[in-house]
C-alpha cells in the first residue's frame, strides 16, 4: 500500500511537472513550499524504495514526507476554506492516505525491527 501510494505521487508530481515545468507550484505562495513539492519527484520514490526494500529508514521517511506533503497541501489551499470549501474535497484522498501512513509508522517500524531480530538470531555465529 505505501509502495503503491508512493508511486502515484511520483506520478502525480511528474505530471505536475511536465504540465507547468519548474514553475508548477507556483500557486503555492511560499517559496519553500514549491521548492518541497518539486523535491517530491526525488523524496517519493526514494520513500517508495527503502519501504519496497523494508528499511526502517524508510518507514520513517515516508511518514516524514506525507506529514509535511499533507501539511503543506492543506497550508498551500487554506483560502478554499473561506473561498470555496468544496474545492477542498480534492485533499481527502492524500489526507487519508497520509493518515494511514503515519499511524502506522510505529507498528510497521516495530514488526520490521521484530523480524529482523528473529532473522539475526537465527543465523548460527561463527
Amino acid at each position: 500500500m505505501y509502495v503503491i501510494g508512493f508511486a502515484e505521487g511520483t506520478a502525480s508530481h511528474i505530471a505536475d511537472l511536465v504540465r507547468g515545468g519548474i514553475h508548477a507550484y507556483a500557486s503555492f505562495h511560499q517559496a519553500f513550499l514549491q521548492v518541497f513539492f518539486v523535491g517530491l519527484v526525488i523524496l517519493d520514490p526514494l520513500a517508495a524504495v527503502l519501504v519496497g526494500l523494508v528499511r526502517r529508514e524508510g518507514i520513517w521517511l515516508a511518514s516524514a514526507v506525507m506529514a509535511l506533503d499533507v501539511s503543506g497541501n492543506w497550508w498551500g489551499n487554506r483560502h478554499w476554506l473561506r473561498d470555496g470549501p468544496a474545492q477542498l474535497l480534492w485533499l481527502l484522498p492524500i489526507t487519508v492516505f497520509g493518515v494511514f501512513v503515519v499511524l502506522s509508522a510505529v507498528p510497521l517500524h516495530r514488526a520490521v525491527a521484530g523480524a529482523m531480530n528473529r532473522s539475526t538470531a537465527a543465523v548460527p555465529s561463527a
